[in-house]
């Protein structure tokens, strides 16, 4: 009983130290500066992982934008597009605060896992706002929830498609009612990032049920938040990583934080629907001749799913008219699989 004590001693003590350790400088007056950390977390289950934090400081105080990348560790193009930024950003240039999060799912980046993290089997953007004794998945959520959220203004979670999946770039915030202010902002930033395609999600969620979801979660607590939507099928895109890194430093200049003069200057946009989801009803080998970005009409075939011997178990059809944003861009599929992603016209 004794060795239990000590070691669940030792675990809660080196959590505690980490988050003070990220409060200590995040406090700091200093300005003009940049602080790097890499928190600890660890489980009851002996689990390890870390957590790497930039604090970049700007000359004067100001808004604090929070850049969450690699939530999903296979999604490459957000992950360098961060790195780039962290080389070309000068904090004597800046006003107000940035935290960056280059890498949040460390265990499925070194492991080139899709989805979840492999240390604890739990996708860590579907788990939010976390639990602060669960498995290091949830603590790491429960961390950015109630430490790094809270003293954010602007908070943008940056994807791609995965390592199975083919997408079209796009920015994306919720149409959250109860703050109107804090989405109209959400909006504008949106139209303003440099992205082709914007979509506004529906906000249906709850007070009580979680938010599951990063931007959600700070979207739920009355931040301004988006995501961007860049790269695909797990390889790094230049032109992906450089519309990300572009987006970043758009963002950054809308809320005068930084002067940034975009060589392509403003982008024309255009507004996309909520997309309808379709998805497998078996485990099997998908064939399509579409990809991310191709217009469908409804009740087109878009493609099938055989068994392991070729004979086919399921045909699919668009049930709308639309332009396809992601699917999946691998044969492998299992049950319940997200095949297309529709946005109607």
């Amino acid at each position: 009983m004794r060795k239990i004590l000590i070691t669940l001693f030792i675990i809660i003590s080196t959590s505690l130290l980490s988050q003070n350790k990220f409060d200590s400088l995040y406090k700091n007056t200093s300005r003009s500066n940049s602080h790097k950390l890499k928190l600890e977390f660890t489980d009851d289950l002996g689990n390890k992982t870390s957590l790497p934090i930039l604090i970049i400081k700007g000359k004067q105080r100001g808004k604090v934008f929070t850049i969450l990348a690699g939530v999903h560790g296979a999604e490459y193009a957000p992950i360098i597009a961060t790195q780039e930024l962290i080389k070309e950003l000068k904090p004597s240039k800046l006003i107000g605060s940035i935290i960056i999060i280059p890498i949040t799912n460390i265990g499925s980046f070194y492991k080139s896992t899709p989805y979840v993290n492999p240390i604890d089997k739990k996708n860590i953007n579907r788990i939010f706002p976390g639990i602060k004794n669960g498995t290091v998945s949830e603590k790491i959520a429960h961390f950015i929830s109630s430490k790094i959220i809270p003293i954010t203004d602007v908070f943008l979670d940056a994807h791609s498609g995965d390592a199975n999946e083919d997408l079209l770039p796009f920015v994306c915030f919720y149409d959250n009612k109860k703050y109107p202010q804090q989405t109209m902002i959400s909006k504008e930033l949106s139209e303003y990032s440099g992205f082709e395609n914007v979509i506004s999600y529906p906000y249906t969620i709850k007070d009580n049920q979680p938010a599951l979801y990063a931007f959600k979660q700070a979207c739920k607590v009355g931040k301004i938040a988006l995501s961007f939507e860049s790269g695909k099928l797990g390889y790094v895109q230049p032109e992906a990583v450089q519309r990300i890194k572009r987006g970043y430093f758009r963002i950054l200049k809308k809320l005068e934080m930084y002067e940034y003069n975009d060589p392509l200057g403003d982008t024309k946009f255009q507004l996309m629907n909520s997309p309808i989801y379709l998805r497998s009803s078996v485990q099997g080998i998908f064939y399509t001749k579409f990809k991310a970005g191709d217009k469908v009409i409804k009740d087109q075939k878009l493609g099938y799913i055989t068994d392991e011997f070729g004979e086919i178990i399921q045909q699919i059809f668009s049930p709308v008219s639309g332009v396809i944003l992601y699917m999946t861009g691998t044969p492998p599929i299992n049950e319940d699989s997200t095949l297309f992603s529709i946005s109607t016209y």
